[in-house]
């Protein structure tokens, strides 16, 4: 269990990242890679991603970046060095002017109970061919298993961020923090979360920073040294399905993307028009109207009246959850998007 401790004035310290940081979607998804978990959604991403790498010459240079890396209760916290950074570079920098000294002692946690790996033990010793090794292992992984999913990544995060300021704007920080799922705020000032060990972090005046993280699963990660700069990245799961969704609007493909670029190919598009059907065709599942603008690229007022055009068609009905509404497509919305609609 993670528990984070709020002093009087610590709630109204807490942010909100407003993007991904390129450092943590690298090291989630090399745990991902080494694992089952979230089989349903990233199973895909691995398959794809797995070839990728093979194809690349990766093969190697990966399963070295997992020994550093590895899915374990302990990650060195030098390898996630920001509070949101903007870009990998500018991560990379960091990452590499990690003092030798902490390098040291974070690789030796890692490795308390085992033989260390050549790797580590020249980056431990701030062998600079070393360092340079590293940033260029994390830059090629980052090109093939993170940047072709960029645009999906970043629609997940924005349609998430809308959320978190809604609720932070109508019912202030405790109302922020009760949108994430995965975490439970006490009424003595304690947030807990699942974790894979037991965990105590006393903010003590400083301001905790919410990371949002595409390939984040299950539970929420803090850095492992308490004295660091606070940081909770929490998962913006995608739907079950997404990669295909991605390859549809040409996503990492080459293809032309953009609103309608897929409903242009739905025979139901020469009635209700190609953005309509395109919102018809991924309200086959629940979908609040923030999500149907990530996942489609549209404005929120657009994505709202799409979904209030096709409602009052009687295609789609929309349910009032709290401050969100969901939108799912009905039985005469699925009749027309199979061709079961017939004429009397």
């Amino acid at each position: 269990m993670l528990r984070i401790h709020f002093g009087t004035e610590d709630l109204n310290r807490l942010r909100v990242a407003a993007r991904p940081d390129p450092l943590w979607e690298i090291v989630n998804s090399l745990h991902l890679l080494q694992n089952r978990q979230g089989a349903l959604v990233f199973d895909p991403w691995r398959r794809e991603v797995r070839a990728a790498i093979a194809r690349a010459g990766l093969t190697r240079t990966v399963a070295s970046l997992h020994r550093l890396c590895p899915c374990a209760a302990y990650l060195p916290d030098f390898l996630t060095p920001g509070r949101g950074i903007p870009d990998l570079e500018t991560g990379l920098d960091q990452v590499l002017s990690t003092p030798a000294a902490r390098m040291s002692a974070e690789l030796g946690r890692l490795f308390g109970h085992g033989p260390v790996p050549p790797v580590a033990r020249r980056l431990a010793e701030g062998d600079v061919e070393a360092l340079e090794r590293l940033g260029d292992a994390l830059r090629r992984y980052y090109a093939v298993a993170v940047e072709p999913y960029l645009d999906v990544i970043r629609s997940a995060v924005d349609a998430d961020r809308p959320v978190r300021a809604e609720a932070a704007l109508s019912q202030g920080p405790e109302g922020l923090l009760a949108t994430y799922q995965d975490f439970a705020w006490r009424d003595d000032g304690v947030l807990e979360s699942g974790y894979p060990v037991d965990k105590e972090l006393e903010l003590r005046g400083r301001s905790l920073t919410m990371i949002p993280s595409f390939f984040c699963i299950r539970y929420p990660v803090a850095l492992a040294d308490e004295e660091l700069p606070p940081v909770l990245v929490h998962p913006v799961t995608p739907d079950p399905g997404w990669l295909a969704l991605a390859r549809a609007h040409g996503a990492g493909s080459g293809r032309p993307g953009g609103p309608g670029a897929r409903g242009a190919e739905l025979p139901v598009a020469q009635l209700i028009g190609h953005t309509r059907a395109e919102v018809l065709e991924v309200l086959g599942r629940p979908m609040t109207t923030t999500q149907l603008g990530g996942v489609l690229r549209l404005t929120l007022s657009t994505a709202s009246r799409h979904a209030t055009v096709l409602r009052e068609a009687g295609l789609v009905t929309s349910e009032r959850r709290g401050s969100r509404v969901v939108h799912r497509r009905t039985g005469l919305g699925d009749a027309l998007m199979n061709g079961g609609v017939r004429a009397s």
